[in-house]
């Protein structure tokens, strides 16, 4: 089996933007969630505090300095979630102006995932009286801002030299299904706008468009869209494979110890997970790595911490020897259901508020991604093209 093509899912909050200063205030963005966050039981580890410090991510100098980690420790590339909503984008600074500014920028590339879901006050969450958190924005977008937003990342993201392609095509992740159909009206309509999609990116002169669906059982999110019968709905709608993004959306975590779960636990049935989705669904699956689940900085210190919806979930604090252990797990799965590009996804390079970052922090330091170069060592060349 080829090596697999590493991709670590980044998530851009690290940085001051516009809407974030309209909502929260003059300079937020979450290290200020990280910087409240507080011990919740015997043993919980919080603060996590980052070896680099509280950093701007929309620093060209930054963002270099977190590229040359990822390239000398097996990262061969960043999904970034990108956001896009009814007038236009947002926590697009990250990559517009850090990772794209960088001037190594070309040694990983980077692929859009589109993080359609609603976007609720949790930052932090504050009042568990409240049937759902404060709504700023819905997810589910209608079809002229869709082609907007289509039109818009062609000439400004897909063009670029280290822009992720699969045989040619420009990768697109598509986190909720689910929304994407709301929006657009329903399944057919849905089906004629990533045709739509597909034509305008040949019309820009690539031979065609690769699909990525972000497959999951149950909403974590409030109010999240679930889809009935996946497999149906990824060929009609003309998926070419499907992925992971966390290891949580594969479990039933209310079975789970509360307040600190398993990982071990919840490794093995996400597994199991993938197995039934690599044995159902018509298109290549590929398997997530989980660095760890710990979404405490995003509730206020004075809320209780007790079961409940999200993000009251348990917590799962994986060391980095375990997370070797998956690594190995998810090496094994692509052997046992090889496709010809194969891929791990890694949640995540930087989710420090849901406790799931490959970055170095104080207590473990380099250990993850060393994890991650003892397992699949680092290519030799930036492979931008599957």
């Amino acid at each position: 089996m080829p090596r697999p093509t590493i991709l670590a899912y980044y998530f851009p909050d690290w940085h001051s933007d516009p809407r974030n200063t309209a909502w929260f205030g003059d300079g937020w963005d979450e290290w200020k969630l990280l910087d409240a966050a507080r011990p919740r039981f015997d043993g919980h580890r919080q603060p996590r505090v980052p070896l680099a410090g509280h950093v701007d991510e929309s620093d060209p100098a930054v963002a270099a300095a977190e590229i040359e980690l990822a390239a000398s420790h097996g990262v061969d590339g960043f999904l970034v979630d990108y956001y896009w909503y009814d007038d236009g984008p947002y926590l697009s600074g990250a990559l517009d102006k850090g990772l794209l500014k960088a001037p190594n920028r070309e040694e990983v590339s980077f692929a859009l995932m589109w993080a359609n879901h609603e976007l609720v006050d949790i930052f932090p969450y504050t009042d568990p009286s409240a049937a759902d958190a404060r709504r700023l924005k819905d997810g589910a977008i209608g079809r002229a801002e869709f082609e907007q937003m289509v039109e818009h990342i062609i000439e400004a993201y897909f063009r670029e030299p280290n822009y992720l392609t699969v045989d040619g095509r420009p990768w697109f992740s598509l986190y909720e299904i689910g929304n994407f159909i709301l929006g657009m009206g329903g399944v057919d309509e849905a089906r004629d706008a990533l045709a739509w999609f597909r034509q305008r990116v040949v019309d820009a002169g690539f031979p065609g468009l690769h699909l990525d669906a972000v497959v999951w059982g149950f909403g974590v999110l409030p109010t999240a869209i679930t889809v009935d019968d996946p497999a149906t709905l990824l060929t009609t709608l003309g998926f070419d494979n499907a992925t992971s993004y966390v290891w949580i959306h594969h479990a039933d975590l209310a079975a789970f110890d509360f307040p600190a779960g398993d990982p071990a636990r919840l490794r093995e049935e996400a597994f199991a997970d993938y197995e039934r989705l690599a044995a159902t669904l018509p298109v290549p699956f590929h398997p997530n790595v989980t660095v760890g689940w710990d979404s405490t900085p995003r509730i206020s210190a004075e809320v209780p911490f007790v079961p409940g919806r999200y993000p009251f979930l348990p917590v799962f604090d994986q060391t980095p020897e375990d997370f070797e252990l998956a690594l190995h797990r998810a090496e094994r799965f692509l052997r046992e259901h090889p496709a010809e590009h194969p891929v791990i996804t890694i949640n995540a390079w930087n989710e420090w508020t849901e406790g799931s970052a490959l970055l170095p922090d104080t207590t473990n330091g380099l250990a993850f991604l060393e994890a991650l170069r003892n397992v699949f060592g680092v290519r030799p060349v930036l492979r931008k093209a599957l």
